[in-house]
């Protein structure tokens, strides 16, 4: 009998949001889980999910510490990486919204994709749909907020899911990002998704 593959090794970055909850629901997945807050704990892992928080004092934490070039260079070594609302903003190559007072927002510029912030409003017009996702048998029940949008994509870019004609998850590679917060439902299957594509050739075997 072939054995079946060990499961991946995946990092949480945990600086400030809503780590714990991505945490929780990769463990029950039977995923070794680590938090991420300095650029060595990066070593080892497959995968690294930037959660959803606030995208500019994430950015701000992660320049602090090290950990931009960190990241790029974890991803470029064949990481994979999943953000989820702000951590989608902070995967982006163009942002747009960004408060003035706030500067210049720090992102990792590793996915072509131009990111609207707070697109669909305040904390208090958060809600939650049913999304159809490319490949899902069902729809997810998605939590939105204060979410972003894909505003556009460049060629390459897999559009998964849209909400009200906008563009809500998107795949590149080995790069995931979504506009909500899949850790905040039961359903794991967005999270079984990055687990397959966390997956480095020698853990194929």
């Amino acid at each position: 009998m072939t054995p079946s593959p060990s499961p991946p090794t995946i990092g949480v970055l945990a600086l400030q949001g809503a780590f714990r909850e991505h945490k929780r629901l990769l463990q029950t997945l039977g995923a070794q889980v680590s938090e991420v807050r300095l650029p060595q704990q990066l070593e080892g892992l497959s995968g690294l999910i930037l959660p959803g928080g606030e995208s500019t004092t994430i950015g701000n934490l992660m320049v602090e510490y090290g950990l931009i070039q960190a990241i790029r260079d974890f991803h470029a070594s064949g990481g994979a990486i999943f953000g989820t609302c702000a951590g989608m903003i902070l995967l982006a190559r163009t942002i747009h919204g960004t408060p003035p007072q706030f500067g210049v927002q720090p992102c990792l510029d590793l996915m072509d994709i131009t990111v609207q912030r707070n697109a669909f409003g305040r904390q208090v017009d958060s809600f939650r749909t049913s999304l159809d996702v490319s490949g899902f048998e069902t729809p997810f029940p998605a939590v939105f907020i204060r979410a972003p949008i894909i505003e556009a994509v460049l060629p390459g870019i897999e559009v998964l899911a849209e909400h009200q004609g906008q563009i809500v998850l998107a795949r590149s590679g080995n790069l995931l990002a979504g506009s909500f917060h899949p850790e905040l439902t039961g359903d794991a299957r967005i999270h079984e998704l990055f687990l397959s594509m966390s997956r480095r050739p020698e853990q194929a075997h």
